[in-house]
């Protein structure tokens, strides 16, 4: 597979991984930490497997760790944001205004790593995005007005984090492999949560929460879908131009939207989900204006 087709699947298996999320955190799970305590505890375990099988590179230097540790710091803090306002909002929302950040990526990859684009190149970054943005809308009470809500500048927020840490990561992957890359986001991710998860009460709820097998068996299967997620998004960084690879992993609003429209049919209550006939057009205008983006990435 070519570098865009892995990064197409990277995005459809964390769509189906937040799709799961979404419902874990606003329907199973007791509290926001109570949910970020298994996930910690699960990619501690992965790191320290995925970095006993891939060691780290004898002789890499201090600047590409830490590159990678910034990397991965800032993944986390913008997957805590993104997780967050999944209690909240529809996973249909949120994740559309977070994968916005392929123009931040595009502007820093052109500044600072030399990056040049065909202008319609640009046009499939500009069109990803403003569809996401359309996804991500929402009528008001009255239902006469489309607004994209108060966290709307909170996710922006996630979403420039999100930009900044697939730019440190294609540096740090001139010099580690997607499993070293894994591996470290890895423990950032469970040092993070842990430290906010790791408290009495959390351990309580958990230990009294009802139907805390079948949540906690649905949380490990979707933990499986993380690192294969992970490894094949750091794998299409490592190969192709960052702008564009992050464009296309930025098509998870597709299979998210999609998902979220299936499962309202087929389980309701299964997620939060707005079926207003006039907001589900806008969504399937804005899906098909991403599956064209990245149509022209892939003809260029």
């Amino acid at each position: 597979m070519n570098w865009a087709s892995i990064a197409l699947l990277s995005a459809a298996t964390f769509a189906v991984v937040n799709i799961i999320d979404s419902h874990l955190i606003s329907r199973r799970m007791p509290g926001f930490r109570a949910f970020l305590l298994p996930l910690g505890i699960f990619h501690v375990f992965y790191g320290s497997l995925f970095i006993w099988l891939f060691p780290l590179p004898t002789g890499i230097g201090v600047l590409p760790l830490l590159v990678a540790v910034a990397s991965g710091i800032l993944r986390t803090t913008a997957a805590l944001i993104m997780l967050h306002n999944l209690r909240r909002e529809e996973v249909s929302r949120v994740i559309p205004v977070v994968y916005t950040y392929p123009i931040f990526v595009a502007i820093i990859a052109i500044l600072f790593l030399g990056e040049t684009l065909a202008y319609l190149q640009w046009l499939a970054i500009i069109i990803v995005v403003a569809g996401a943005v359309m996804v991500s809308a929402k009528q008001d009470s009255s239902g006469t007005t489309i607004r994209l809500g108060k966290p709307f500048i909170l996710l922006l927020g996630a979403s420039l984090f999100f930009a900044l840490a697939d730019i440190t990561s294609k540096y740090a992957l001139a010099y580690i492999s997607p499993w070293n890359m894994f591996s470290i986001t890895a423990f950032c991710l469970s040092g993070v949560f842990l430290l906010v998860s790791v408290r009495s009460p959390v351990i309580n709820q958990l230990a009294n929460m009802k139907g805390r097998k079948s949540a906690l068996a649905l949380l490990s299967f979707n933990e499986i879908l993380v690192p294969a997620a992970s490894v094949l998004s750091f794998w299409a960084l490592e190969s192709g131009p960052v702008s564009l690879v992050s464009t296309i992993i930025g098509s998870r609003p597709i299979f998210v939207v999609l998902s979220a429209l299936i499962l309202s049919r087929v389980l309701p209550g299964f997620l939060k989900w707005q079926s207003d006939g006039g907001m589900l057009a806008l969504r399937l205008v804005a899906v098909a204006m991403i599956c064209g983006g990245i149509a022209i990435i892939y003809l260029t």
